[in-house]
């Protein structure tokens, strides 16, 4: 039975995520730092869906481990799902570098660091399936949150290439776009109900799409209306904009 390797696994998305897989009969490997704090969910998810889960310890942000890492999984995952996120409010990150810097580290370059060694492998074996969690915040630097959305673009960008690199290689590279989600990392924020999805929801979307091959999915699909909108503002009135 096939492993799908998730990363960020302790996130309130990640753990729909896994249920979902679980659900569709894959063996998972969940990694987070602080792991052993899944051991509620593995058994749960155990129980209910007859499939091995193993919990790995992995920091994202140290990147000299993650070579060992994935060689260290007794069996090569079909699939690598990449869902860490960090984000702060954006004035704290404006003035706190650290703040930036772990918003950077978490949201794109970590991600690049594993995924890179998750691409010469799929790509040399042939096959296999690469997931990125991104953001509609990547699709346009706004005033609001551009510490943010500035990894995300990057990761965006990334992920678009490499799914272009690895076209031949029969490896599909999907890039999700969520909006508005409620989770512990939006818990503060006042969020627009009908533009909100719910945890859940952005796993089927994800498992649905990854299953069909798809290159990139908005969640909920409205945002892709709404981010066409806005990445065609012209930038001498969206420069006046608070949106």
């Amino acid at each position: 039975m096939s492993y799908i390797l998730i990363i960020g696994a302790k996130s309130d998305i990640a753990k729909e995520v896994a249920r979902v897989y679980a659900k569709n009969g894959y063996n998972l490997y969940l990694a987070a730092r602080d792991s052993l704090s899944l051991e509620d969910l593995k058994h749960d998810i155990e129980i209910r869906s007859g499939v091995n889960v193993e919990l790995k310890e992995f920091d994202i942000t140290s990147y000299d481990t993650h070579e060992e890492f994935y060689r260290s999984l007794k069996k090569r995952p079909i699939g690598v799902i990449v869902i860490s996120g960090y984000m702060v409010e954006q004035k704290t990150a404006q003035k706190e570098w650290i703040e930036t810097l772990n918003t950077v580290n978490v949201n794109y370059t970590g991600a690049l660091s594993i995924l890179n060694i998750v691409a010469n492998d799929f790509e040399k074996e042939q096959r296999g399936f690469i997931v990125g969690v991104s953001s509609v915040a990547g699709d346009r630097g706004r005033k609001a949150n551009y510490i943010y959305g500035s990894a995300k673009a990057g990761f965006s960008a990334y992920l678009s290439g490499l799914r272009n690199r690895l076209y031949e290689s029969g490896v599909t590279v999907l890039t999700v776009k969520p909006g508005f989600v409620e989770t512990k990392m939006t818990e503060n924020l006042d969020l627009p109900q009908k533009l909100t999805a719910q945890p859940q929801e952005v796993a089927e979307d994800i498992f649905n799409a990854q299953q069909k091959g798809r290159n990139v999915l908005y969640t909920k699909p409205i945002w892709m209306i709404i981010m066409l909108i806005i990445k065609h503002i012209p930038e001498f009135m969206f420069k006046k904009m608070s949106i």
